[in-house]
């Protein structure tokens, strides 16, 4: 034990003790020698070394062991009130006792050096876990509050905040267990300096080297620092407030100390690389969607305008005159305004779709809900859409009697448009497309459209709803198509309260089901034997589309392959 490092009250504590102990087993000596009659009473003595071996440590039973010595021979022995001894026998119980005295009072010492050694290996390990625990379950900024909290209860501080750099010299106090008290930010300071190895970190006294010098204003504090690093990279302090009576931290708050400053600083650079990840991730998705956008404008848009081309000059030959045999020099006229039309209605759906999917995803786009009737409004979309669906066979089979549901009218009609479109844009020209309505639960209506084309995979089922997604073809990695029809239903449905689910169609092919909520006061009671009514589109109408012609969901290039 170090004394210059013992503050004076202790000593005075410990001296005191000392002589408190040997002052009892003194009178308890003198009471077995002289009342009972015991020849030797010095092993009461004993009694006296190990408690202060057990209460004070090595030090203190060493001192009481000699004590008792000299106590013993200047009171008891022969000639007494003198060191001196004539007899051999008691110079040889003198030896005994001083022998036993001190080999009792070093394993007392050593007992209760163990046992504090002990306590603060298991304080250690406690805060070392309560850190870990913290920076584990939240975020480590968030967490900060909480560990100097730890570190005050476990390393006997007075006071313990928390500095981050921020990437500027100067530290910003991002944690403190004594808000509103002052700090001191430079001036003399121990630091603790790490070493490679096994070899022990050590206090090292630090001054500092410029700027304006401020101390502690209470000179029984001294302040600590520990320097928060990850990967050679300083990210801020830990700074305590210690008292100097207590002396420098123990080896083991020193570690809880450095460990805690380790544990920050991994947990501060995890939440940096998480952040840039995240970062990097954003950055990828929109150039996928950048990417998705340019592939829908390069095929969606520019095919079209492609044909709107040829079937102008179509027009302008027609009517530039006739040939030399006496017939038309171009395409029917009429023919081809109905191509120019149809197309030209084509390319106002598809940037209809892409306004209202930068509508959705910015939440400016507010459905009106009001009572509709599924039969007349699913009826007047079909009629519109009469050119577009030749010459498929669409049957419909939805009972009047079924209750109104609350949507928006538009985006009803939005919604059915975009999946007729894509089964006509993804199935073959003889598969039968079937929009139904049923009663799906106590408030609910069913609408499905379905087809009997070939359908999608199993894997492709849960994402038809992404936008830009495109199943992929057979041969290719990805169908064409602009892949944001079905999102728009999805958006257009779920903004309106309904709920859209994609599956196998019992035709084969795919079938879309939205449950619209039933209209209030109305109950959606299923009708058994509802009336349906089939329309079949006019075969003699042609269908010209170079490209498939829905705006929608995943657009496969081949018929075969059907995608949404």
């Amino acid at each position: 034990m170090n004394l210059s490092s013992v503050p004076l009250r202790r000593v005075a504590f410990e001296a005191l003790t000392i002589v408190a102990a040997l002052t009892v087993a003194t009178g308890l000596v003198a009471v077995l020698e002289s009342l009972v009659r015991v020849p030797d009473a010095s092993p009461a003595y004993l009694l006296a070394v190990i408690v202060l071996g057990v209460g004070l440590g090595t030090f203190a039973a060493v001192a009481g062991a000699i004590g008792a010595f000299l106590a013993y021979d200047f009171l008891f022995v022969h000639p007494i009130h003198t060191l001196a001894v004539v007899d051999p026998g008691e110079w040889l119980n003198l030896l005994l006792l001083l022998v036993v005295g001190l080999v009792v009072g070093r394993l007392a010492g050593q007992q209760r050096e163990r046992a504090q050694a002990a306590e603060l290996r298991a304080r250690e390990a406690r805060g070392l876990f309560q850190v870990s625990r913290v920076l584990a379950t939240g975020d480590s900024r968030e967490a900060l509050p909480a560990i100097v909290g730890i570190l005050v209860d476990e390393t006997r501080m007075e006071r313990v905040w928390i500095g981050l750099a921020g990437g500027t010299p100067l530290e910003s106090v991002a944690a403190d267990t004594g808000l509103g008290a002052a700090r001191p930010e430079s001036g003399r300071h121990e630091l603790l300096r790490r070493t490679a190895g096994d070899t022990p970190a050590e206090w090292i006294a630090l001054h500092a080297a410029s700027g304006p010098r401020r101390t502690i204003r209470d000179p029984a504090l001294a302040a600590h620092r520990v320097v928060i690093e990850a990967g050679g990279r300083p990210l801020g302090s830990i700074w305590s407030l210690r008292s100097r009576a207590l002396g420098m931290p123990t080896r083991e708050e020193t570690r809880l100390l450095a460990g805690a400053a380790d544990q920050i600083g991994q947990a501060l650079e995890r939440d940096r690389l998480r952040a840039e990840a995240t970062s990097l991730e954003v950055v990828r998705q929109s150039d996928a969607l950048k990417s998705a956008l340019l592939d829908t404008v390069s095929h969606d848009l520019r095919t079209p305008l492609a044909t709107i081309r040829a079937a102008a000059g179509s027009v302008i030959e027609g009517s530039a005159g006739t040939a030399s045999d006496g017939s038309s020099g171009g395409r029917d006229p009429a023919a081809a305004a109905a191509v120019i039309d149809r197309q030209a209605q084509y390319l106002d759906r598809l940037v209809t779709n892409l306004l209202d999917l930068s509508r959705l995803e910015a939440g400016s786009l507010r459905p009106n809900l009001q009572p509709i009737a599924l039969d007349d409004a699913v009826a007047d979309t079909i009629d519109r859409l009469a050119p577009t669906l030749a010459p498929r066979s669409l049957t419909t089979e939805i009972p009047g009697s079924l209750p109104p549901v609350l949507v928006d009218e538009v985006h009803l009609a939005a919604i059915v448009t975009n999946l007729l479109e894509n089964a006509v844009a993804h199935t073959a020209a003889r598969a039968p497309i079937v929009v139904r309505a049923a009663a799906s639960g106590a408030r609910t209506i069913r609408l499905t459209v379905e087809d009997g084309g070939s359908g999608v995979p199993d894997e492709a089922l849960g994402r038809l709803f992404e936008k830009f997604y495109r199943v992929p073809a057979a041969g290719s990695p990805a169908s064409r198509g602009s892949g944001i029809g079905l999102a728009v239903v999805r958006g257009l449905a779920e903004g309106g309260g309904a709920v859209v689910g994609a599956r196998r169609s019992d035709l084969g092919g795919l079938a879309i089901d939205i449950d619209f909520p039933a209209a209030a006061g109305a109950a959606a009671v299923p009708v058994a034997a509802a009336a349906a009514m089939a329309v079949l589109v006019d075969p003699t109408t042609p269908l010209e589309h170079p490209t498939p012609l829905g705006a929608t969901g995943s657009d496969v290039e081949s018929p075969r392959a059907q995608g949404s």
